[in-house]
């Protein structure tokens, strides 16, 4: 079976997309979010499984079992982007290649938000693109795994 399993990591409060700031983090639900990640994937022959939670310990467990789900992960930590080094670690040790992605445009926003501790581990990054960062973050996994598209 070619490498194309993508794991999708949604943690803190992005379970209240939707009813967050529309102008930050658009008008769309996480399912609904996730349907059209799904999509995106399809496009590009990727299969996409996703995961959320509003604790770190759960997230951190969750990652540390990645690489046995997973051939690639993006990962929208949401502000633990910007202080969890447990976070970071767990993606480091599940060793697969990750993009990091951001709804809102984290580099126009408060100063804090400029630091991720995922910087140097990650193949890339994108943010501010509202859901389509993700369809960008897939192109990047696709062509890191050597995924063709159909």
């Amino acid at each position: 079976m070619p490498a194309n399993r993508v794991e999708v990591l949604h943690g803190v409060n992005l379970d209240t997309l939707g009813s967050r700031d529309p102008d930050k983090y658009g008008n769309f639900t996480l399912p609904e979010l996730e349907v059209k990640i799904g999509r995106f994937a399809r496009e590009l022959g990727l299969t996409t499984q996703f995961f959320h939670s509003n604790h770190e310990g759960e997230f951190v467990e969750h990652l540390h079992r990645l690489a046995e789900v997973a051939d690639a992960a993006i990962v929208n930590a949401g502000a633990w982007t910007h202080y969890s080094w447990a976070v970071r670690d767990a993606l480091e040790f599940s060793g697969v290649p990750a993009v990091e992605v951001h709804i809102s445009d984290v580099s126009a926003r408060e100063d804090w938000r400029k630091t991720s501790v995922f910087d140097g581990l990650v193949i890339g990054r994108v943010f501010g693109k509202k859901e389509e960062g993700y369809r960008e973050a897939l192109q990047l996994i696709a062509r890191e795994l050597g995924v063709d598209a159909p």
